[in-house]
């Protein structure tokens, strides 16, 4: 690392949930409009969907009403029956239907009769004398009851002597009176304006016989005679039904387009909020310092730039509008419980909580497992990337037994952990199932009970069911908003850290600029010093050197004495500490970084591959290339013949994996650095990976690319530098040695022991 500060760790937790949820407030500013929007139609959604429960109690009362017995009604007929049939009342009145008369010369008739039996005699003679009682004149034969009965008048209603005999005869049966008798025992009655015959009375009163009570009357309604059920049925409100359904369905439509609404708006907030952090993302990273990335790890600011912006715009998507309207979701429901009757609500409330406390317990127990299982899951990546990464080298140390052995540790840990996490959020669902199902039974339960004693109307334990599921979703869905909410405030911290990171100097107060095509080619150290921040001691002291026109410059010396240090200053990727640089006698705090870029061409150790043909990574931010330039700058670097073997040429597309070697990689990053024309040129390691023939074609074409440049070579390859002009031996960060390959041997220095190492067996 040449000296620099170790990387810092990642932080998954916000370090203040305050502070950082203020900021994204303030940061959401721009959206303020579409924000307040979204949370106003989440507020309406759910105030609508709190008013349909009591208009579908009141749409069950309606239709319950229409389809219930008509009371009024039912207790005018039942008191006419009753004074109809009261007993005293009806034993005289058929005394008088029956009219018996018994004369001297009837008796005698009937003794002396040779058709009738002694047997009917002698009863007939032992009745005589109780001739009211309708159950002895019953016993009589028809033979004696020929003679004691006859035609008469009741009421003006003629009673013949046959309707009297059928009568006795049927005393038990009372469908099968005769209809003279019944219209004299049933007198008919009028009841809003229907006219109940007595046949009518005496169907109804038998059917009553059968009948346990209202709910089997109602069932056996429609089989009763038209005057009865007319009478008795309570007449169905079609027009008020039918506006309380247009209400609910206009209610619903409405609930419905505000929560579509809702998420359409919070999703551009989301999206567009997304954006314009990637977007201040994107400008910051050009205008940190190197020292940012020396203390960061890359995949933790891609991190920030994918996972945690991600995060974000999720959460604002879901989570805000959702925690709105489900607080007002649960407030609204416990105030409207409350209003419709508080012993029905105080039921609700409380066997729901009974259920979310057994929820929360589960939820409590089962997110350690969680948490474990993505620390266990990390470690088993990192050991299958680390494996896989090297494959060739476990192999060839026959070390597969001991990695699937670790790996078999690891993924059993994964396991364990995911089954008990699994396991304990399975029974989330029935769980809450069960808080639903329960909440139903003792809403239920209760409302029965008042209901009975007429304390509520049926429509209001219809209202409650649907309470008891509005009052049990919000709770669930703000404890996942608040999650959400907390995983926002880490991410939205993490983001806000780097968009807060120090910037580079501004240059745009920089008016000065060195021309590429005018420059000479002169540059000088002047008593240069640089300590990176986090350091006690300097990593470059005092140094100073001078590069001539032309020259070509060979920076040598053991790791971490400095050498890309002293090449990063050269290229404004540091600010030095003291001291200056001067390019053509201008000094480099002078120009801009961007001007400063543009004089210098760099091929480094790391190759740099992007997914392209062979032609785009060649010219890479150069416009109006030939191919015929891009194709002589291959022939010098040795490659063009490899490129012509590819199946499209230059067109060919590759990336920067197996496809081309690491020797081939870099010979296109060597192309790619002297089709650039700049005055001068950094090369740091540049030869490192091609092999010793391709060493040989490369230097040849870099002895002509050097021409008339001013070069910087960085190199361990020793042998790589002996043309060099000059040649700066540094340890320590300053230059102990110098001088050309040849004087640097003579003086059999710290050069001469570094060439003569790479020599020795």
């Amino acid at each position: 690392m040449n000296g620099r500060p170790e990387m810092s760790a990642n932080n998954d937790k916000a370090k203040n949930f305050k502070i950082t949820m203020i900021r994204l407030i303030k940061e959401l500013r721009g959206y303020r409009t579409l924000v307040i929007f979204s949370i106003i139609l989440a507020v309406l959604g759910s105030v609508l969907s709190i008013i349909a429960p009591n208009k579908l109690s009141d749409l069950t009362n309606e239709i319950q009403s229409g389809l219930q017995i008509n009371n009024t009604n039912l207790e005018l007929l039942n008191n006419h029956i009753k004074e109809q049939t009261e007993p005293e009342t009806l034993y005289q009145k058929l005394n008088d239907i029956i009219n018996v008369r018994v004369s001297s010369k009837t008796i005698n008739l009937i003794n002396n009769s040779n058709e009738i039996s002694q047997t009917e005699k002698e009863e007939f003679n032992n009745l005589i004398n109780d001739r009211t009682n309708l159950e002895n004149i019953k016993s009589l034969s028809n033979n004696i009851l020929n003679l004691i009965l006859y035609d008469s008048e009741y009421k003006n209603q003629l009673i013949t002597k046959e309707d009297k005999i059928e009568f006795l005869n049927n005393l038990e049966n009372i469908n099968n009176y005769p209809n003279s008798i019944k219209n004299i025992i049933f007198e008919p009655i009028t009841i809003d304006e229907v006219i109940i015959n007595s046949n009518d009375l005496v169907t109804y009163l038998t059917a009553l016989q059968s009948i346990s009570d209202s709910n089997e009357l109602i069932i056996k309604l429609s089989s009763m005679p038209k005057s009865i059920s007319n009478v008795l049925s309570s007449d169905m409100n079609w027009e008020q039904i039918k506006l309380i359904c247009i209400y609910l369905f206009g209610l619903y439509i409405f609930s419905a387009t505000f929560t579509y609404l809702e998420s359409i708006s919070m999703t551009d907030v989301a999206n567009k909020f997304a954006r314009r952090l990637r977007q201040n993302i994107s400008i910051k990273i050009n205008k940190l310092p190197l020292k940012f990335f020396d203390k960061h790890r890359i995949g933790d600011t891609l991190s920030r730039v994918t996972n945690d912006i991600d995060m974000i715009a999720q959460s604002l998507n879901n989570s805000l509008a959702t925690l709105v309207s489900s607080l007002t979701l649960f407030i609204g429901t416990i105030i409207m419980m409350f209003v419709t009757n508080y012993l029905m609500a105080l039921t609700a409330i409380i066997s729901s909580l009974i259920g979310f406390a057994l929820m929360f317990l589960v939820l409590k127990k089962s997110q350690k497992y969680f948490v474990l299982r993505q620390v266990e899951i990390g470690n088993l990546n990192a050991h299958i990337e680390e494996i896989y990464s090297s494959i060739n080298v476990v192999k060839a140390y026959n070390g597969q037994k001991e990695a699937n052995y670790k790996f078999e540790q690891l993924n059993k840990k994964v396991y364990d952990c995911n089954r008990k996490g699994q396991f304990l959020s399975g029974i989330m669902m029935p769980i809450m199932h069960f808080i639903g199902n329960f909440g139903y039974v003792a809403v239920c339960i209760v409302g029965a009970l008042l209901t009975s004693n007429g304390s509520i109307s049926f429509g209001v334990i219809v209202a409650f069911i649907m309470y008891v599921r509005l009052f049990t979703s919000p709770l669930s869905q703000i404890a996942q908003a608040m999650t959400s909410i907390q995983s926002t405030a880490a991410a939205s911290e993490r983001v806000f850290e780097f968009l807060d990171e120090e910037e580079m100097d501004d240059e745009s107060h920089i008016v000065k600029k060195l021309s590429k095509n005018e420059a000479k080619g002169k540059i000088e150290f002047k008593n240069i010093t640089f300590k990176y921040d986090g350091n006690e001691k300097p990593t470059i002291y005092n140094f100073s050197a001078t590069a001539l026109p032309g020259q070509k410059i060979a920076i040598v010396g053991p790791t971490g004495a400095g050498k890309t240090t002293m090449v990063n200053l050269l290229m404004k990727f540091y600010d030095i500490t003291d001291g200056d640089i001067l390019i053509d006698g201008v000094s480099t705090k002078e120009i801009t970084r961007e001007n400063v870029h543009d004089l210098f061409t760099m091929v480094l150790q790391d190759t740099w591959i992007f997914n392209g043909t062979i032609k785009e990574n060649i010219v890479f931010n150069k416009k109006n290339v030939k191919q015929k330039d891009i194709e002589k700058v291959c022939k010098k670097v040795g490659i063009d013949h490899l490129i012509k073997t590819m199946p499209k040429g230059y067109d060919t597309i590759i990336t920067d994996d197996d496809s081309v070697s690491a020797g081939e990689r870099q010979l296109i990053t060597i192309a790619r650095g002297m089709i650039d024309n700049a005055p001068f040129l950094i090369l740091d390691e540049a030869t490192s990976n091609v092999d010793t023939r391709t060493e040989e074609l490369v230097q040849e074409a870099m002895d002509k690319l050097t021409e008339n440049k001013t070069s910087f070579i960085i190199a361990h390859r020793l042998s790589t530098i002996k043309n060099a002009d000059l040649i700066l031996v540094i340890k320590d960060g300053n230059i102990i040695e110098q001088g050309t390959h040849n004087e640097l041997l003579e003086k059999k220095g710290f050069y001469f022991e570094l060439y003569n190492a790479q020599f020795e067996k």
